[in-house]
């Protein structure tokens, strides 16, 4: 494991169509890197570029190339690179290989489960409240639909969950029917959000609802919550 302090990271530069005995040129090295204990890699593809031979390389809508620039970096102690950089010579043929000083200032950290006991899920009871946004399927948050954009903002200012219920038959402020067909889904059939939490947390989220909803209906009630409990996560069975 990588620990702070000086470091250095190594850039190795590939033609995404490069191979050796049936194997792309990248993947032999990402494998050699796995298997000599490296704490991490990274392989970046390029939508554009020229190499040695000074031939430009680009995608485009029809077909995309096999030749496009493959970048795969890494940081690591300069001691264990000293130890790679002979094989990674061998491996990276006609490509480069740059290597750059630099600094670590947070190392990685593993992502296994840890062994101390995990906390238990916010438990709710009593009264709360419920908030339900209507949209339609269609409605879009900086490039990605609506429904979508508003879960992840809910989740990211930790409200306590969100169901998605997609509409089969039903009609909005334009009067508009929307239903599914056979065979075929409307593309802007009717999307619920329902979601549950205390009536201090809905009200923080309200703003941030009242911007994000340009065309649609939210509608806040009172519920009263009997059960709320969770399954034990993987996470949690392993701690």
């Amino acid at each position: 494991m990588l620990a702070a302090g000086k470091a250095v990271k190594v850039s190795i530069y590939l033609s995404s169509g490069a191979s050796h005995h049936g194997v792309s040129d990248y993947a032999s090295v990402l494998d050699f890197l796995f298997f000599r204990g490296v704490s991490g890699a990274t392989v970046l593809k390029g939508v554009a570029g020229f190499g040695a031979d000074h031939h430009m390389h680009s995608t485009n809508f029809v077909e995309i190339s096999d030749r496009l620039p493959i970048k795969i970096e890494f940081v690591e102690t300069m001691e264990k690179v000293d130890q790679l950089i002979g094989k990674l010579q061998e491996l990276v043929g006609s490509g480069m290989i740059e290597v750059q000083e630099t600094t670590v200032v947070k190392p990685a950290e593993s992502s296994k489960p840890k062994t101390k006991a995990q906390p238990e899920a916010v438990k709710m009871e009593g009264r709360a409240k419920m908030m339900r946004i209507f949209i339609g399927e269609s409605d879009r948050w900086q490039e990605k639909p609506l429904y979508q954009a508003l879960v992840e903002a809910m989740r990211a200012n930790d409200l306590a969950g969100v169901t998605v219920y997609r509409g089969i038959l039903g009609y909005g402020a334009h009067r508009r029917i929307h239903k599914d067909r056979m065979f075929r889904f409307s593309e802007d059939a009717s999307i619920v959000l329902s979601v549950v939490d205390s009536e201090e947390k809905l009200k923080e989220f309200l703003p941030l609802v009242d911007k994000m909803v340009q065309e649609g209906l939210v509608v806040i009630s009172e519920v009263e919550i009997i059960k709320y409990a969770h399954r034990p996560s993987v996470a949690d069975k392993g701690a």
